[in-house]
């Protein structure tokens, strides 16, 4: 997927030009963007902070350099995900289960919503807590394959993958701007200082 490489050469300036298509005819279809180029336009519109990574080592190394710009490193970290424990076992975090302990909150999500940016989670990552009792910064793992079109693909897709058993207390992630009091769309929901850890895998 070298989109994301064109993406992060440059500052996206060609993606805002073809958001706007004022060279076209009005009668012209819109022009869509591919997939994995919406979901990075409007989680970052969102305020969402997206670290793209080519491998695990840069995952690492990124998670590294989130801890360090935000002087975490004598910090706990809550991990509910037992296998997200064991991929990150040596990067030198200290995991707790109490979310009192904790400053920040490492998990991953069911899918990334390319329609509205946001992040699909459910029981499996967040258990039966409600996103409010959370810490306030979130780092997500994902993977560029849970790039989904909208909620429903999702939704759809968590069905498929659990036909056993559905996961419950399904959510979106939405607002990562915090403090922003006029901004009436995200009134009632919990906004986090959220970093998204993309890993390539496609």
């Amino acid at each position: 997927m070298s989109l994301f490489r064109k993406i992060f050469g440059s500052k996206s300036e060609r993606s805002g030009e073809e958001l706007k298509s004022d060279e076209r005819g009005k009668y012209m279809p819109e022009i869509k963007l591919p997939i994995d180029e919406r979901f990075t336009i409007n989680f970052k519109a969102n305020g969402g902070k997206f670290l793209y990574c080519e491998d695990l080592n840069e995952v690492y190394e990124n998670l590294e350099n989130i801890i360090d710009e935000n002087k975490w490193h004598d910090k706990k970290v809550l991990i509910l995900d037992t296998n997200l424990k064991d991929k990150f076992r040596n990067s030198n975090l200290e995991p707790t289960l109490r979310i009192s302990d904790s400053t920040f909150f490492l998990t991953t999500c069911e899918n990334l919503i390319a329609n509205d940016g946001s992040l699909l989670i459910s029981s499996k990552q967040i258990f039966e807590k409600k996103l409010t009792e959370l810490p306030f910064n979130f780092i997500v793992f994902a993977t560029t394959s849970q790039i989904v079109e909208n909620i429903g693909e999702g939704l759809r897709g968590i069905k498929s993958k659990n036909r056993q058993r559905i996961p419950t207390n399904i959510t979106t992630i939405k607002h990562f701007k915090s403090g922003d009091e006029k901004d009436f769309l995200s009134y009632g929901s919990s906004a986090k200082n959220l970093y998204l850890l993309l890993l390539e895998d496609l």
